[in-house]
């Protein structure tokens, strides 16, 4: 007979989410509460549902936040985070995705597109200088 499976770490959006609901908080309050300790006014429940959805995977800084303000081990967030890390494959760049060639050492080409130079303005007209 062999030994059970040690069970596998949740990944951070399901643990993130459970707790969440378990305080029976939406995604605004939860945002509205990480900004209020944390001091920092620009988290949108947008972002704590890329966070449950692990389209992103927050970093040390905002991890700290969610203990505290979630009530729950920072040591538990930094192991999910960890295993949703390894779980989720990287999304391809502009620079190398699909039908784009990646070369090496060259930087990315300006945003100059064709009758326009690098330093033309989008409407077309001279910069105004505020001088008359």
């Amino acid at each position: 007979m062999t030994p059970p499976a040690p069970p596998r770490p949740a990944q951070l959006g399901q643990l993130l989410a459970r707790c969440r609901l378990a305080r029976g908080w939406s995604q605004q309050r939860t945002a509205a509460e990480l900004c209020a300790a944390a001091g920092v006014p620009t988290l949108s429940r947008h972002e704590v549902s890329r966070w449950e959805r692990q389209r992103r995977v927050p970093g040390g800084f905002w991890l700290g936040w969610l203990a505290v303000v979630l009530d729950v081990p920072l040591v538990a967030l930094a192991e999910a985070a960890a295993t949703t890390r390894r779980a989720v494959p990287t999304r391809p760049t502009r620079a190398t995705g699909p039908g784009r060639a990646a070369r090496a050492g060259t930087p990315p080409a300006g945003r100059t597109g064709p009758g326009r130079t690098a330093g033309a303005t989008r409407g077309g007209g001279a910069r105004a200088t505020g001088t008359d």
